[in-house]
C-alpha cells in the first residue's frame, strides 16, 4: 500500500541521517581526525551522499520496488552484486539500529536514570566485552522500536513525523544558544597540522568524512520505502535533497558551534554536546539536549530498523534467503518474519557489544552501495526494458561517475581493521549464496 509522501519521506530521511552521526560522532571526530575542519568533513559527506542520492532516486523512479540497493543492483549488474550489495546493506542497517541504541542507553543511563538519582547495576549497563552481562537499556529500546515497526507503516511514520520536529528545533535552539558563547579562540588552528596527512593533507578531513558516512544511510534506507511511497517519481527525489539540504544546515552549523564553545581537544566523550553545555554552564540547558538526543537517536533507529526489515523481506521474497522471510502479514500488512529476526540480530548486538566495536564495521559497505549505484545508473540507462519518465540524474554521465569515484575514494579512506571485517563479511556472503541462494532463487528457477 503507498502511503508515504514528499514530508514523509524527508521526515524518515533526517530521522536516520539526525542521530547519533550529529549527538555522538562530531565530538570523537574532532579531537581524533580533524579538529574545528570536522565541519568539512561534514560537509563532505552530506554532499557525496547527495550525489548519490540523486542516482538512488532515479533508479526509483524507474524501479519503484521495496530492496533498495540490492534490487536495483540485481537488475542492471546480475544476481550475485545484487546479493553481495544486499548482504553488506544488511549488515550496515542491522548494525546501525544496534549502534544507535548503545548510544541511546549511554544518554538515557547518564543523563535521565541519574538525574533522578537511580542507576542500573554495572553488569546490565554493559556487555562482556566492557566487563558487564548486557546492555539492558539499549536492548529494551530495540524491542520498543520492533512493536512500532511491527504496528505497520501508518504508525511509525506518525511517530517519526512528530519525533523529527521536536529534535530539530531542539538542535536549532542549541545552535542559536551556543552561538553567544563561541570563543574564536577554539578555531585556531581550524585544520590542526597533526591531523594532515595524505591526500594532499586532507587525510584527517577524509578519515573524518569516511567515519560518518553510516549516518547517511538513510539515502538508501528512502529508496527502499520507493514501494510505499505516491508517486515515486517525484516524492523519492524531493524527500532525497530535501534531505540533504537539511542535513547539510543543522550538521554544518552544529559542528561549527561545537567546536566554538569547547576546544577540540577536550571533545573526545559520548554526548559532546550535552558536555558543551556544562562547560558554560547552562546545566539545565544540558537536560533539553539529551531528550533531543534521546528523540534523534530514536526516529534514526525506526528508520534503519525499517529498512533492514524490509531488505530481509526482498531477499526472502526473491528465494534468496528462507522463503518465510518474503511474507507479509496480513493484518498490520508488514514482514513480520523479517522483523523478528531484525530484532533478535540487533538486540544481541546492541547488548553485548560496545559502540565503538560496532561503528567501526558500519561504514565500507553503505559505501560500497553507494559505489554501484552511482555508477549503475550508466547501464540503466542503456537498458530498453526499462522506462523510466521520472528523475533523471542530472549531468550524465559525468554526476554518476563522480559520486561513485567519491565513494570508492573514501572506502579507500577508511581504517583498514575495518576493511578487513567487512571483506570477511562479504566473503562469507558469497559463500552462503553459493551454497544456499543460488539453488533456490527464483531468478534461477525462472531460467
Amino acid at each position: 500500500m503507498r502511503t508515504l509522501h514528499t514530508k514523509d519521506l524527508i521526515a524518515l530521511g533526517i530521522g536516520a541521517v539526525i542521530g547519533t552521526g550529529i549527538f555522538i560522532l562530531p565530538g570523537h571526530e574532532a579531537a581524533q581526525h580533524a579538529g574545528p575542519a570536522v565541519a568539512i568533513s561534514f560537509l563532505l559527506a552530506a554532499l557525496v551522499s547527495g550525489l548519490v542520492g540523486m542516482a538512488y532516486a532515479e533508479f526509483s523512479s524507474a524501479m519503484p520496488v521495496a530492496g533498495s540497493a540490492y534490487s536495483f543492483g540485481s537488475v542492471v549488474y546480475g544476481e550475485i552484486i545484487g546479493w553481495i550489495l544486499g548482504w553488506a546493506l544488511i549488515l550496515e542497517y542491522f548494525l546501525a539500529v544496534s549502534a544507535e541504541a548503545t548510544g541511546f542507553a549511554a544518554y538515557f543511563n547518564n543523563n535521565i536514570l541519574a538525574a533522578i538519582g537511580f542507576e542500573l547495576p554495572k553488569f546490565l549497563q554493559t556487555g562482556p566485552l566492557e566487563h558487564g552481562v548486557v546492555n539492558l537499556t539499549a536492548v529494551l529500546i530495540v524491542l520498543l522500536v520492533a512493536f512500532i515497526i511491527g504496528q505497520g507503516t501508518m504508525l511509525s511514520k506518525k511517530v517519526e513525523n512528530i519525533a523529527v520536529v521536536v529534535k530539530v528545533s531542539i538542535i536549532v535552539l542549541f545552535i542559536i544558544v551556543g552561538l553567544f558563547y563561541i570563543k574564536s579562540t577554539n578555531y585556531t588552528p581550524f585544520y590542526p597540522e597533526q591531523f594532515h596527512g595524505a591526500p594532499f593533507g586532507l587525510g584527517g578531513i577524509s578519515t573524518a568524512a569516511a567515519t560518518v558516512f553510516f549516518a547517511f544511510i538513510g539515502f538508501d534506507a528512502l529508496a527502499a520505502n520507493s514501494a510505499e511511497t505516491v508517486d515515486p517519481h517525484k516524492n523519492v527525489v524531493r524527500g532525497v535533497l530535501g534531505t540533504v539540504v537539511i542535513a547539510v544546515v543543522l550538521y554544518v552549523s552544529f559542528t561549527l558551534v561545537l567546536t566554538g564553545i569547547v576546544n577540540y581537544k577536550d571533545l573526545n566523550v559520548d554526548d559532546p554536546a550535552a558536555y558543551a553545555l556544562k562547560v558554560i554552564n547552562l546545566s539545565s540547558w544540558n537536560k533539553l539536549i539529551t531528550i533531543g538526543a534521546l528523540i534523534g537517536i530514536f526516529t534514526a533507529m525506526l528508520t534503519m530498523f525499517f529498512g533492514g526489515s524490509r531488505l530481509v523481506y526482498a531477499l526472502g521474497r526473491d528465494g534468496l534467503l528462507p522463503g518465510n522471510f518474503g511474507k507479509v502479514s496480513k493484518k498490520n500488512k508488514v514482514p513480520m518474519r523479517a522483523v523478528v529476526l531484525a530484532t533478535i540480530v540487533q538486540a544481541a548486538f546492541a547488548g553485548f557489544v560496545p559502540l565503538t566495536e560496532l561503528a567501526a564495521l558500519i561504514n565500507a559497505g553503505t559505501l560500497l552501495a553507494f559505489a554501484f549505484i552511482s555508477f549503475g545508473v550508466i547501464p540503466l540507462r542503456r537498458r530498453k526494458d526499462i522506462h523510466n519518465n521520472g528523475f533523471k540524474m542530472p549531468f550524465y554521465p559525468f554526476l554518476p561517475i563522480l559520486a561513485g569515484s567519491c565513494s570508492i575514494y573514501f572506502i579507500w579512506m577508511l581504517p583498514s581493521l575495518t576493511k578487513i571485517w567487512v571483506s570477511i563479511w562479504i566473503l562469507a556472503g558469497i559463500i552462503i549464496y553459493f551454497v544456499y541462494g543460488i539453488r533456490h532463487s527464483n531468478l534461477q528457477k525462472n531460467k
